[in-house]
């Protein structure tokens, strides 16, 4: 097998990292070890990976990698993830609408089952982030530890966003200052509220007055119904709708349709990525594996493969995971028993 890309990109996100700066973990192999952990479906836990490690020449104890998780800097798994972001900027450009950028923002829930984290207060982490729909990338990213209503954090992925970029929310991120504060900072969104917020049609403006508390304020609102569940959709939005950039009631419909993207990043990342397996028990270490996941995500966006293969993700996981295993797996073992 020829796998085109892969030796490239890992030359450039690792040949500059370190190789001596510790005696016996280099920053180098611990971020190796993290992806390749991330890569890798047939291991499970850190004991699978470093059973591996120690009888194939890697001389390096568990409790080394875990003491490494407590106390090493995230920053170069950060300036890694920036750096393959900034590569599929320049490469890849799937198209805009009408100009602007379609951003669904989110989060999701890792529980923590951690007993030592249980002590700090942490039974779960949420992950927030905006994927660029242009790009395919999720662009800006936020960790929190602990629990909160998701609107409490929306503005700083809003403020990362790019000038025409539309940030796409569901109904955790409807909070009636924050979508003030995001009209008053002309950033352009598209946010459902629940159906029980009060609505007031406003003549004078053709806008729609949301909410009753002293945040309440005139907005663009448009309904719509999905026959097939039966349910009621009330999106609030600061999308222009009568100038050369207009958006339809219709458009900014298939817009917010356009947010289940985000929820298919959970799901690659949880199922083949191993985002929701934690191998570490401590703050730190955990922000570094959620790191080293979205690193793995955007290294997979990056490579090629074959053309029988496919072209989704999940066929370029498997052909890596095919490449890694050509030699060692039962089947070639059982070949090469045959052979004897």
């Amino acid at each position: 097998m020829i796998i085109y890309s892969f030796p490239k990109i890992v030359n450039e996100i690792l040949e500059s990292l370190p190789k001596n700066d510790y005696p016996v973990l280099n920053t180098q192999l611990f971020v190796s070890y993290w992806l390749g952990f991330t890569l890798d479906k047939s291991l499970t836990s850190m004991r699978d990976l470093f059973k591996r490690l120690n009888n194939t020449g890697y001389e390096c104890d568990i409790s080394t990698f875990s003491k490494a998780n407590l106390h090493r800097s995230q920053t170069p798994f950060i300036e890694i993830y920036q750096k393959l972001n900034q590569i599929i900027n320049q490469k890849k450009q799937n198209g805009s609408f009408k100009n602007y950028i379609i951003c669904p923002i989110d989060s999701t829930i890792i529980t923590l089952t951690s007993k030592l984290l249980w002590v700090l207060g942490y039974h779960q982490v949420k992950l927030f982030s905006s994927l660029n729909l242009v790009t395919g990338t999720p662009e800006d990213n936020l960790i929190i530890f602990g629990q909160g209503h998701d609107y409490k954090h929306g503005s700083p992925i809003m403020s990362n966003l790019p000038d025409n970029g539309v940030g796409v929310m569901d109904r955790g991120f409807a909070g009636l200052k924050f979508i003030q504060q995001l009209s008053d900072e002309n950033k352009f969104f598209v946010l459902r509220i629940s159906n029980s917020w009060k609505l007031e049609f406003d003549e004078q403006t053709g806008l729609v007055k949301v909410g009753t508390s002293k945040n309440s304020g005139l907005y663009r609102v448009v309904n719509f119904c999905d026959v097939e569940t039966k349910t009621e959709y009330r999106l609030v939005t600061n999308l222009p709708f009568d100038d050369e950039a207009q958006v339809s009631n219709g458009e900014v419909m298939e817009i917010y349709k356009c947010r289940w993207g985000v929820e298919l990043l959970w799901k690659f990342l949880k199922m083949h990525l191993k985002l929701d397996r934690l191998i570490t028990k401590n703050v730190n270490g955990i922000t570094i594996q959620i790191y080293a996941c979205l690193i793995a995500y955007l290294i997979v966006q990056l490579i090629d493969i074959p053309k029988q293969w496919g072209n989704k993700l999940i066929d370029k996981i498997r052909y890596l995971q095919a490449c890694m295993n050509k030699e060692i797996s039962y089947i070639h073992w059982m070949q090469n028993i045959m052979l004897c």
